[in-house]
């Protein structure tokens, strides 16, 4: 059981997709150790609701938000930043950014992963972190698309220029810092998600480059592109904020059949 499982434990990882973080905080919401997730991405609106819309309530949530909601009181944050699994696990250099409002939570991230080829930084802009990591999947798709039509490095460049000041105009309308977004957890992870040949993300737009269909791509991955999820809550949000992303919005276009590659 959950229970067991993280009994006796000094920290909690969670490393699930977006759409398990809200039922698993729940279970965690007493746990008394500092707990983290890896989730890069807004959870689904739980009502749909038109772009124009202004209430947030209709609007889907990053983790930390949905931790205000449902576990208020667990000392939590992210481990985030520009990080392929499979080179991490082969021990290859990576640098990450541990987020948190509670330096507890943020020195525990660090004592636990710092090593000699896996560096962290401690930061407490959790809102900028968050956003850096749940946009940059949805700008991937985008330079997939860009690369899959052969339009250039010139193209690829301004996309990821572009992309980069659409992430930090939402983030910043959202309570973040706008120097976290030209960190790790923002262009940082923006680069290697766009640019990556592991990127799944990025392989969304090369694939829908190619003339497959939405479903025929996700079919193919096997694997969750958070982007293709959460591309519309991006949009939404940006739009109850008054928040000008049109690459962005493009994608959405672009998945939804609207636009054509």
């Amino acid at each position: 059981s959950l229970a067991q499982a993280v009994s006796g434990q000094d920290l909690i990882i969670m490393a699930t997709p977006v759409s398990a973080a809200r039922s698993l905080l729940q279970k965690l919401q007493h746990a008394t150790v500092p707990v983290a997730w890896l989730s890069k991405g807004f959870e689904a609106p739980l009502a749909a609701a038109p772009s124009s819309a202004s209430s947030s309530a209709s609007f889907g949530l990053l983790v930390h938000e949905i931790r205000a909601q449902v576990a208020i009181n667990l000392r939590a944050g992210v481990l985030s930043g520009p990080s392929f699994a499979l080179e991490v696990a082969r021990g290859q250099p990576t640098a990450l950014v541990a987020a948190s409002e509670h330096a507890e939570v943020r020195d525990a991230l660090v004592a636990a992963f710092h090593g000699p080829t896996l560096r962290v930084y401690a930061n407490d802009d959790i809102v900028g972190v968050e956003v850096g990591g749940a946009v940059k999947n949805v700008l991937a798709i985008a330079t997939g698309l860009c690369d899959g039509l052969q339009l250039g490095l010139n193209a690829r460049a301004a996309l990821i220029t572009r992309g980069l000041a659409e992430m930090t105009r939402l983030g910043v309308a959202l309570g973040a810092r706008a120097e976290t977004f030209t960190g790790l957890s923002g262009l940082g992870d923006l680069v290697l998600t766009a640019t990556g040949d592991l990127s799944r993300n990025r392989k969304v737009g090369l694939l829908l480059a190619q003339g497959k269909t939405l479903a025929e791509v996700l079919e193919s991955l096997g694997h969750v592109a958070e982007g293709v999820y959460c591309a519309r809550t991006v949009v939404q949000r940006a739009a109850g904020l008054g928040v000008e992303m049109p690459i962005a919005q493009s994608v959405v276009a672009l998945l939804d059949g609207k636009l054509q590659p």
